[in-house]
């Protein structure tokens, strides 16, 4: 493994702690190569089966939602009757609006995953719309088997490049969504070191770009898929969960910069050393 990249996995670990912790298929992509999604091992139970677990997800009677003692956006689990597909799911109840000086949305959960599949990334856990007790709410798969971030020992991951690829996956992805309340809070890792992404309903509100000096790269499947996105499929799979058509075309605009910010790295440092997976 290169210098470079081990500083980089080390450097994962310094995200910083902020106060709070813890679809339809994408569209025909054939301008770009398909990404190859994480395996279906480790917590990641939803790889393969997303129609399956959208569907429960909207539909399975819920038994009993009980709240969670973390995070500042007072987040309740809710849980399936026993036997399932899905024992229990995170529910937020948060209406678009400011709060504490931060614009949040229950939509912008959704709005997370539902990039995250156009970009076959396979790091946000399957997301939906549903009324619970009586309010609109998002739903997200309860990740199972899985530890904070701030709790895992990086060094003793058996793979190191591919956690050095999954980790510059989760600083362009945060910049593409504007995600300005990334922590290792809200980052999980499995047993098999899937990291895995929850928490953005301060997402897509922003034009500001958090890790935008640490974006220094990134593999070419991802980069092929982010630059394929056009105007069209965000309208489609995002414009119904964020507030306005600005906040589509400030993806497309954050999108070019990213490209253009590797592009222009690649010209200065080579192609292998900016698109090393």
């Amino acid at each position: 493994m290169s210098r470079g990249i081990l500083a980089f996995v080390v450097g994962l670990a310094a995200v910083p702690l902020a106060a709070q912790a813890p679809a339809p298929a994408p569209p025909d992509a054939a301008a770009a190569p398909a990404a190859t999604a994480a395996p279906a091992t480790g917590a990641k139970i939803w790889i393969g089966h997303y129609a399956e677990y959208e569907e429960y997800l909207k539909t399975a009677p819920i038994d009993r939602v009980t709240s969670v003692p973390i995070g500042v956006t007072h987040p309740k689990r809710a849980f399936f009757a026993p036997g399932g597909l899905v024992e229990s799911v995170v529910v937020k109840h948060l209406p678009m609006g400011q709060r504490g000086g931060f614009w949040e949305s229950y939509k912008s959960e959704i709005a997370a995953y539902e990039m995250d599949r156009l970009l076959d990334l396979g790091m946000v856990p399957v997301t939906v719309e549903r009324r619970v007790e009586g309010d609109l709410a998002s739903i997200q798969l309860w990740v199972k088997g899985t530890r904070l971030l701030k709790d895992v020992d990086q060094s003793k991951c058996p793979r190191p490049i591919e956690w050095a690829k999954q980790a510059c996956r989760q600083r362009v992805f945060d910049n593409l969504i504007a995600n300005i309340d990334r922590n290792a809070g809200n980052l999980l890792v499995d047993d098999q070191w899937n990291l895995i992404l929850i928490d953005h309903s301060r997402a897509f509100a922003s034009d500001k770009m958090p890790f935008e000096k640490e974006m220094m790269r990134i593999d070419k499947e991802m980069f092929a898929r982010m630059k394929a996105l056009d105007e069209a499929s965000l309208m489609q799979h995002i414009r119904p969960l964020v507030l306005s058509d600005s906040q589509v075309r400030a993806i497309l605009k954050r999108r070019d910069k990213i490209v253009a910010d590797f592009e222009r790295l690649a010209g200065e440092r080579g192609e292998a050393a900016v698109f090393p997976f």
